[in-house]
């Protein structure tokens, strides 16, 4: 097998593991990395050769920009102080318990190296929560959490392992300079998303084609993540600002044909490269035990220390700041996404997975430093981050199903049809005045002015185009200009019905899932 078959090998269990994933109950996501370690001790498949420094430009933009589409910068905002408290100070945290044990239980490891080692480790894998939270049914408050989490945690772990790295090869370091990396990190990492954002949405009004257009999406997260590296910024942070500032701006009510082909696009995009990156973290196992090398006993005992480390602190962390903002939340006026029980805050420490990023930075360590030495303790270090990634990943991937269920921690689907029978209503509405501008400004006949008012309830064109030409040919010229009318009027009240539904998108409140499940309901019936 060569690595082109792998790869499409790789290509065909994304596929198949999304049914199997449903059907026993377990995240895809999981069933590509068990397969990709089966993958990985048979003798006839080779070993991935991508280079590490690929592993994440080639794989996050896609993943990332699938995962902002599900969500709006509204959600973001609303739920600011959980993901602040996740993405940011847990990373921080966490980071300096893993470096603080690492460097006292592995002899040799300095703690700069050890710092590398936490960053590395400590962000939760944002396409792992989505995947699998996505999978069970989760009350959609934790989801956007979890999402806010995922997407956010990748900046400040990245940039903090870039530190840590840094003071190992060059063998300084500065706290100050530290910060104001990081400072500048997300400022220029921001500047490049919304300039893009911007030149994006304007691309797509000069393209106007749908293919072309979503063509474009495809490569706006690439050009966003390499740019922002280009200048020394977070590629990720970066991806996720043009995706929000798109997700805004970019949104015509009107474009169906996109807006559906685009969808569809990207489920495929992000079904297969989620395979794949899953499936590479179980494939990369053999580099793990490589580095091993007649060591496992005491190399499994750093690793299960660590592992213990990172699954205790993100408890001990959520237990307190849980609490914390619901004292907070009960003094505000406006809903806030936060977990509302002690059950639902054991899924959301349980839902914790390491992943992707993971991956790509342990494998991403230097080999030597600028003196010429050996990078101190990388084959532990790797070692010790596969298997804190397998643990987290296999462990918690494969008995969270169970915990959910044993918790009965369950969306609250009566408050989430509620909110769509709300949009519904409101679409309803918005077609019927603009049915009745049409009336003011021009006349209708009574019964076909009682026929649009009974379907503005059940918006939808059920009129093939073509059978208007039909009826031509039949000579019956009356019945195609009344069709005609019919088709036009309720057009207009669709595209009203629309912008209602678009409009709801950015209120305080929407679920931005439902939102778009609504508008994709209007849009599919505006094409029969």
């Amino acid at each position: 097998m060569d690595q082109l078959a792998l790869l499409f090998v790789l290509l065909l269990g994304a596929v198949v593991s999304v049914p199997l994933g449903d059907r026993w109950g377990l995240p895809a996501p999981v069933l590509m990395t068990l397969l990709g370690i089966v993958l990985a001790v048979l003798d006839f498949v080779p070993n991935v050769n991508v280079p590490p420094g690929l592993i994440l430009p080639l794989l996050l933009p896609p993943l990332l920009y699938a995962a902002v589409r599900r969500t709006s910068w509204r959600q973001f905002t609303a739920n600011k102080r959980p993901i602040f408290l996740l993405a940011v100070a847990l990373v921080f945290v966490t980071m300096a318990c893993v470096a603080t044990v690492a460097h006292a239980i592995v002899p040799g490891l300095p703690l700069a190296a050890a710092l590398a080692l936490g960053a590395l480790v400590a962000p939760p894998d944002p396409v792992a929560a989505t995947a699998v939270a996505g999978q069970l049914g989760l009350p959609r408050r934790l989801v956007s959490i979890l999402e806010g989490e995922g997407l956010f945690n990748d900046v400040t772990a990245i940039v903090l392992y870039h530190v840590a790295i840094a003071a190992v090869v060059s063998g300084t370091f500065s706290p100050w300079k530290a910060g104001l990396d990081l400072v500048l990190s997300a400022v220029v990492a921001v500047a490049v998303g919304v300039a893009l954002g911007w030149g994006a949405n304007k691309l797509m009004d000069l393209l106007g084609d749908a293919t072309l257009q979503i063509g474009l999406t495809l490569l706006v997260p690439y050009a966003s993540y390499v740019m922002a590296e280009e200048f020394h910024g977070s590629g990720v942070l970066a991806v996720l600002t043009t995706a929000l500032f798109l997700a805004e701006y970019a949104t015509d009510p009107d474009d169906v044909m996109t807006r559906l082909a685009g969808h569809t696009f990207w489920d495929i995009v992000d079904t297969l490269v989620t395979g794949v990156a899953f499936g590479l973290i179980g494939l990369e196992l053999h580099n793990a035990i490589r580095t091993a090398s007649g060591r496992w006993g005491e190399m499994l005992g750093w690793a299960a220390v660590v592992l213990v480390v990172v699954v205790l602190v993100r408890l001990l962390w959520l237990l307190p700041a849980t609490w914390v903002t619901q004292r907070l939340h009960a003094k505000r006026d406006y809903d806030e996404d936060i977990p509302m029980t002690w059950r639902e805050t054991v899924v959301m420490w349980w839902a914790g997975m390491r992943g992707v990023a993971s991956v790509a930075l342990a494998l991403a360590i230097p080999l030597k430093t600028d003196a010429g030495a050996a990078f101190p303790k990388r084959d532990e270090i790797v070692f010790i981050a596969f298997g804190v990634i397998m643990g987290t990943l296999v462990l918690q991937g494969l008995t969270l199903p169970w915990l959910v269920r044993r918790l009965g921690v369950q969306a609250d689907t009566d408050r989430e049809k509620e909110f769509e029978k709300q949009l519904a209503v409101r679409a309803a509405k918005a077609a019927k005045r603009r049915l009745r501008e049409i009336e003011a400004e021009e006349e209708l006949p009574e019964e076909l002015s009682e026929q649009m008012v009974r379907r503005a309830f059940d918006i939808g064109l059920r009129i093939s185009p073509d059978m208007g030409e039909d009826e031509r040919r039949e000579g019956h010229e009356h019945r195609v200009r009344r069709l005609k009318r019919v088709r036009r009027i309720q057009g207009e009240m669709l595209s009203a019905a629309r912008h209602e539904v678009v409009a709801a998108r950015s209120e305080p409140g929407a679920d931005p899932e439902i939102v778009d499940r609504v508008l994709r309901h209007l849009d599919v019936r505006s094409l029969k």
